[in-house]
């Protein structure tokens, strides 16, 4: 079956095509199952404002379009509603509360920072060192530990910056495996960058070299096309070639995820 659970909206902006446009784009794209997942808002104790996340006052508006979306297609596409988290130790509580209170479906972590994003930079342009790397493994293994999340996405997201595969990324890599293993929690192989580099013909992610480590931990894969444009669910490319990646690695691919609502 073809699915995604890694799906954002405008309201993230950095994203383009309305709801609805991912929806009639997904069709068109053969897929059964279609998850939102855009970046969750914080209600932060400061008075920093994200760039990258919508607001606490979007979430009704989100929860909303999408249950309309879900009704108007539910003949032709299977729609799921959750959002792409952090582990922010300070805020889960809060978190918790939106996810009970919306009867959200689930939600994936995306470990793009450490802690929270009012004091720490984005992994993926900023780990250029040891010191960062670790704190990648670090928060990662917290999330994942935490029992709150479907899987973790982009779990080699430190690779879209950090120079070279190095003995460093080899051994938060295995760590970050064993958590994920252990816990039996799905590791993201992550398509949303895969046009960019062709094009331009970069290595960031998916890493060959973290998914080899992830094949040979045991590790379960599950595609994400982690769609900021409509567009990346039209063509299958991508998605088909990361089953056949995956299939060479040997590794266990899921294509759904346990919900929150289901018994």
């Amino acid at each position: 079956m073809r699915t995604n659970y890694h799906t954002h909206t405008t309201r993230c902006l950095h994203a383009t095509g309305s709801d609805e446009e991912f929806v009639l784009s997904a069709i068109k794209g053969g897929y059964q199952e279609l998850g939102f997942s855009d970046h969750t808002p914080w209600k932060y104790h400061t008075d920093y404002v994200s760039d990258i996340r919508m607001t606490p006052e979007q979430l009704p508006g989100y929860v909303e379009s999408l249950r309309w979306l879900q009704e108007k297609y539910k003949d032709q596409i299977s729609i799921k509603i959750g959002l792409e988290c952090e582990y922010f130790p300070e805020y889960i509580p809060w978190l918790k509360g939106i996810i009970k209170e919306y009867q959200l479906d689930y939600i994936i972590f995306g470990n793009h920072h450490f802690h929270t994003d009012e004091k720490f930079p984005y992994f993926g342009r900023n780990t250029h060192t040891v010191d960062m790397l670790e704190l990648y493994e670090e928060s990662a293994i917290e999330g994942m530990e935490s029992g709150l999340f479907a899987y973790l996405a982009h779990p080699d997201l430190f690779m879209r910056s950090y120079p070279s595969f190095d003995r460093h990324c080899k051994l938060i890599s295995r760590h970050i495996c064993r958590t994920a293993a252990r816990l039996n929690l799905p590791l993201e192989y992550n398509i949303g960058y895969e046009d960019y580099n062709d094009k331009h013909g970069l290595i960031t992610i998916p890493h060959p070299a973290f998914w080899e480590i992830a094949a040979h931990e045991g590790c379960t894969a599950i595609i994400g096309v982690d769609a900021h444009s409509n567009q990346y669910l039209e063509t299958p490319f991508y998605y088909d070639r990361a089953n056949e990646t995956l299939r060479k690695l040997g590794m266990k691919v899921t294509d759904r995820i346990p919900f929150l609502n289901e018994k």
